[in-house]
């Protein structure tokens, strides 16, 4: 059988949809470096993040999608048209708002434990953003992306269950 598998991945969603967990996933088991979109809009350091401008940002996003391989996440859509058009496949992490708040609420518990690592300070401030930035992904931007994506049925998986990753196409080619 003819092994296929997308060397340029998009992966969209909610805060708390899985996008991380998935892009490392996929980074580690079809060996494709993995980006964060935060870590393209902010330049991180020792002692405090920094926003890059606009033009850096974008510039920084065309050297990652100038590459043979990659894996983008986040749940920026405004400013990425490029890296969609690129994408040899999209996967749109759609799953339940009630989901998606049980996994803000487990991911600050396990980084204030220091269990799991974080690119910012888990501090209350960003917790109450993260409830504010998910119920403004259900009620306005999800609806936006898909009318953005709509241009790309043809490479745009949709995931409303974790269980559905188990359907790409690409995940059992290596089993079967």
């Amino acid at each position: 059988m003819t092994k296929i598998k997308p060397d340029k991945i998009h992966i969209i969603g909610s805060v708390g949809s899985g996008k991380t967990t998935l892009a490392r996933s996929l980074s580690a088991r079809f060996k494709l470096p993995h980006h964060e979109l935060d870590n393209v809009v902010w330049k991180r350091t020792d002692t405090s993040d920094i926003r890059r401008s606009e033009k850096e940002r974008n510039e920084y996003l065309k050297s990652i999608v100038k590459a043979d391989s990659w894996i983008i996440e986040g749940v920026h859509y405004e400013w990425v048209a490029q890296s969609f058009e690129k994408a040899d496949m999209i996967i749109f992490l759609d799953l339940s708002y009630r989901k998606r708040k049980y996994r803000i609420i487990r991911r600050f518990i396990l980084q204030k434990l220091g269990v799991e690592k974080a690119n910012y300070a888990p501090t209350l401030k960003i917790f109450r953003k993260m409830f504010v930035w998910n119920r403004y992904f259900e009620e306005k931007s999800r609806q936006e992306i898909l009318t953005i994506l709509g241009v790309h049925q043809n490479k745009l998986f949709i995931v409303k269950d974790s269980r559905e990753i188990e359907k790409l196409y690409f995940w059992r080619q290596d089993h079967d």
